[in-house]
């Protein structure tokens, strides 16, 4: 099990040097930079730019440098200083891209957090019922409520709840924070503040993901109450609960497990527009303005933790399954 372990430590650091290296090449793909992108917005609106200027701007941000050496001074920045680099966008108010991401992250994780757990508390239950009553009229309400929630948006359910919260109840389901407690400091009544309003991103969010658990666990959960071994213990007269619980459930959830190296970044990066939508202070808006103004190093190193998130992710599901599949143990 150890030996196992390091084995996949080792290649998650491999696997995670090759990630940073795509996630480079990747945000330098779009044509031009920064620089030209800003001048081309200047121009636009109809400023004239001279291109001493933008000669020192793309010497100030480093832009004048070959490739693999602006790569190779981000990974040592962000390996051995903890520095992500400087964002471009925001340069003159809050410059680093590790203080925007110190702003943004931990709203991230706390969304990410309690849609997993909602998605969980949500769809086991529901999937175990759909399979133990199978075409039973809660069965056949729960398959509409799932290929529903698998099929629409998240960005449209959130305009559909926005406007019912609104036209209906007369509130603003936008932000995650009353209007007195957005710029406080951090308290008790600001958590609570934050309980009264993270629900409606959360169910958001959370929606697509349960509306698929629930039918792969039930689909697992059937194929697992026709085999020999529940039919040998039925036979024995074991209560039935025992029954369901004690094996078939427990490899039916198998699942929830493999896919929390998915889920996690799928959460989060799938809260971009949700986020945009109802005006959340996320890592999503910000990395959908960075990627539009070109500014790379806080997209990339968004997209960075989001691929950590999913190395990560796959290295504890990997050892969660195997701590509990001992099939899985044996190979």
């Amino acid at each position: 099990m150890i030996a196992y372990i390091i084995r996949r430590v080792v290649t998650l650091l491999f696997i995670l040097v090759l990630v940073s290296v795509i996630v480079f090449i990747l945000i330098q793909l779009p044509p031009g930079d920064f620089v030209t992108m800003q001048a081309m917005n200047l121009r636009a609106a109809g400023q004239s730019v001279r291109e001493e200027d933008l000669r020192a701007l793309t010497v100030l941000y480093g832009l004048d440098k070959p490739l693999y050496v602006q790569y190779l001074t981000w990974m040592r920045n962000m390996i051995f200083e903890g520095n992500f680099g400087l964002s471009f966008t925001y340069f003159n108010t809050t410059a680093k891209v590790s203080t925007l991401l110190a702003q943004r992250v931990p709203l991230t994780v706390a969304i990410s957090l309690a849609s997993m757990i909602f998605v969980w508390l949500v769809a086991v239950p529901i999937g175990i019922y759909s399979a133990t009553h199978q075409y039973s009229i809660f069965d056949y309400f729960w398959t509409v409520v799932g290929f529903a929630g698998m099929a629409i948006p998240g960005f449209l359910l959130a305009l559909v709840i926005l406007w019912i919260a609104f036209s209906r109840f007369g509130i603003s389901a936008i932000g995650l924070f009353s209007p007195q407690y957005e710029a406080a400091p951090w308290s008790v009544p600001k958590a609570l503040d934050l309980l009264k309003h993270i629900w409606v991103p959360v169910a958001i969010i959370g929606t697509e993901g349960t509306a698929g658990l629930i039918r792969v666990i039930r689909a697992n959960l059937m194929d697992e109450l026709h085999k020999q071994y529940v039919i040998t213990a039925r036979s024995k007269g074991l209560p039935e609960r025992r029954i369901l619980f004690k094996y078939p459930v427990r490899m039916a959830i198998n699942p929830i497990v493999s896919t929390i190296g998915w889920m996690l970044p799928s959460i989060v990066s799938g809260e971009v527009l949700v986020s945009s939508v109802l005006n959340i202070p996320t890592t999503g808006p910000l990395l959908l303005h960075a990627l539009i103004q070109q500014d790379m190093y806080l997209a990339g190193s968004i997209l960075l933790i989001l691929s950590t998130l999913t190395v990560t992710g796959t290295l504890v599901s990997d050892i969660l399954l195997t701590w509990l599949d001992p099939r899985i143990r044996f190979d």
